[in-house]
């Protein structure tokens, strides 16, 4: 069997192809999926760097997100059969409730070996079936970034039509967002510093455009934008560097998601927070209840996600390369075929 591994953690000339690794087998209540396809996040960024909070096996298969055939199944497996095309969780031990920190320190890609690889086993409440409309490479982009999104705006932040939502960058989580908002006929504020991905994000369906670079002061921006209100939710994937003004840019009462540190961490100043009343909420991406509601609401009404570019197995480097140096057409999710 082919997989990549990370030999260390000093970045992506850590990740050594491998073509003899042993086949994975499946216990009695286990899935063993022939990958077809994997995609690519912030988080194996820091995993590749050593920067992951809860630490990497040695060796880690890396990417948390995959999604392929189902090829066998253990003798106690009844949610799945031979030939169904499933992805993977990213936290194969939740499957609904909240997150405990034993689910958080078990995720693929890190403590767990990952989807970079021809077959991946999985315990069986791990393993989603995806909607059939969907390409393998499309179902790969799902399980951290489209869950992420879905548990940010529908889970936590209850989305309803006719609200407002504040959406940082043109990234997978980002996007993946803003079809969810529009589903919920809510009303989308989308930042970036390019004017051909504001347009890009216009044509998705986002209302209003601010081009961050042009406007260093987006959140006064954003509060004109609202009549002096601000945003019911803010989906922040920036960190330190972005959310003292996602705090501004909420209304009180409002919600602000936190999810990601693509900007950096550091230091922030509270008061927003307490003189707004404002709610803020850590997402580690979803449950595998959540995966599956929102494949629901991905079947009825037809989504597609959006990929910027796909590589092959063997340059899978390349793909990393490509995914963190964030050019100018970066514009949604980096998938690898297998």
């Amino acid at each position: 069997m082919k997989a990549f591994q990370l030999e260390d953690t000093c970045g992506i000339g850590g990740l050594m192809l491998r073509c003899n690794l042993e086949k994975p087998e499946p216990g009695p209540d286990e899935v063993l999926i022939r990958v077809r396809a994997a995609s690519l996040n912030f988080r194996d960024y820091i995993v590749a760097h050593g920067q992951y909070p809860v630490g990497v096996k040695p060796c880690v298969i890396p990417l948390s997100d995959g999604a392929g055939d189902v090829v066998e199944v253990g003798i106690s497996v009844t949610t799945v059969k031979v030939g169904d095309r499933v992805a993977g969780c990213f936290f194969p031990d939740w499957v609904s409730g909240p997150l405990t920190q034993e689910i958080f320190q078990r995720s693929l890609g890190g403590p767990l070996d990952g989807m970079l690889a021809e077959y991946v086993v999985l315990p069986q409440r791990a393993v989603i079936p995806f909607p059939e409309h969907l390409s393998y490479q499309e179902a790969a982009t799902l399980p951290n970034a489209g869950v992420t999104a879905w548990h940010a705006l529908v889970k936590a932040g209850r989305i309803r039509a006719g609200q407002t939502v504040l959406l940082l960058g043109t990234g997978g989580v980002s996007l993946f967002a803003l079809q969810f908002a529009k589903l919920h006929s809510a009303i989308v504020i989308q930042t970036s510093s390019s004017d051909e991905k504001l347009e890009r994000a216009k044509a998705m369906g986002a209302d209003y455009l601010i081009n961050y670079e042009k406007t260093p002061e987006w959140d006064e921006e954003v509060m004109k934008l609202t009549g002096g209100r601000g945003v019911d939710i803010v989906v922040e994937v920036g960190g330190a560097q972005t959310l003292e003004r996602s705090l501004r840019a909420a209304r009180f009462g409002g919600m602000v998601t936190l999810i990601g540190l693509m900007a950096g961490f550091g230091k922030i100043d509270p008061l927003p927070l307490i003189l707004r009343s404002i709610r803020m909420y850590g997402i580690n991406v979803g449950s595998a209840d959540m995966f599956r509601a929102m494949n629901l609401a991905i079947a009825t009404s037809g989504l597609h996600p959006v990929i910027t570019r796909t590589f092959p197995f063997d340059h899978a480097n390349y793909a990393y390369a490509y995914q963190f140096n964030q050019t100018e057409d970066h514009f949604g999710k980096t998938v690898i075929t297998v």
